[in-house]
């Protein structure tokens, strides 16, 4: 097959998957807490992912472990819990676009923090993107508008601890190979959310009486596997297939595959977050320009 072909059906297989992992936290809450869904996530992932540890996990690389324990908090651990903290109180719609500040936090952090050089393009991207996303905040009644600008902080806050987590990567982990990283991060966050869901929630309950239990559950199996283990591998095969400018423009289709599941869940899509999404696409791109500088 093609290459560029295959190339092209990663990138779509990735946004696909990304852009679902927002209408499958939902489908899972259906049952289960917030907390019992994000805990569920982490832990399934490092499951999933345990065969790899004895390839992967080498006494040299814990100089690392830093980095590694960043990544797993920052990039994972935490975001996980407050997206579905989120989607308790905003559409999985509205929170699938705004995942795409992420890109801006990005390098506004690695500007404030980490003494990355930028561009006035730049700036401009990153001014573009937020007031997209205050305006996306502020579609609706005003008392939507109270509920999105109060449970849409823990989207924003969920992309800064991602954009943390790039700038670590970028900074700690340069040298390690992604699916190394992901498996050592996984082996400090996995064990952790197992102890939180099976001793702190009514997780098992809620399997053994609920009728609908496994049904979620399976959903949250797909979010798992897919959303968070393997597509990390996929994205790491892409970007070793193309270059980084490519593969990030995974960023511009991840909030049309949220936007599609709303309407299709029959969530509450207007006009007006299209366009308002435009526009954080828009600043993306501009900050993106440093790429071609």
């Amino acid at each position: 097959m093609n290459t560029k072909i295959i190339n092209w059906s990663i990138l779509i297989a990735l946004a696909l998957t990304w852009g679902s992992s927002f209408i499958l936290m939902k489908r899972g809450m259906d049952v289960y807490s917030s907390d019992e869904v994000a805990a569920l996530r982490i832990f399934i992932a490092f499951v999933f992912l345990s065969p790899l540890i004895f390839k992967h996990v080498k006494k040299a690389l814990l100089k690392h472990w830093k980095g590694f324990l960043g990544m797993g908090l920052l990039g994972n651990f935490i975001p996980a819990f407050l997206f579905t903290k989120a989607e308790t109180g905003i559409s999985s719609s509205l929170t699938g676009m705004l995942n795409s500040l992420t890109p801006l936090f990005t390098l506004l952090l690695g500007v404030l923090l980490f003494k990355v050089k930028t561009r006035f393009i730049n700036v401009i991207g990153i001014l573009t993107g937020f007031l997209g996303a205050i305006g996306l905040l502020m579609v609706g009644k005003s008392e939507d508008t109270n509920n999105n600008l109060l449970f849409g902080l823990y989207v924003v806050l969920a992309t800064i601890c991602y954009a943390v987590s790039v700038n670590i990567i970028k900074k700690e982990l340069n040298e390690v190979n992604s699916v190394t990283a992901t498996v050592w991060a996984m082996m400090f966050i996995g064990p952790l959310a197992g102890i939180y869901l099976f001793g702190f929630t009514e997780f098992t309950i809620k399997l053994s009486a609920n009728p609908q239990a496994y049904s979620s559950l399976g959903y949250i199996v797909i979010l798992a596997v897919f959303g968070t283990a393997l597509s990390v591998m996929i994205f790491n095969v892409l970007i070793r297939n193309t270059n980084a400018l490519f593969a990030s423009s995974v960023t511009y289709l991840i909030p049309l595959v949220a936007l599609v599941w709303g309407v299709l869940d029959g969530e509450d899509v207007q006009l007006l977050h299209f366009l308002w999404i435009v526009l954080i696409l828009l600043g993306v791109y501009l900050v993106n320009k440093k790429a071609n500088a």
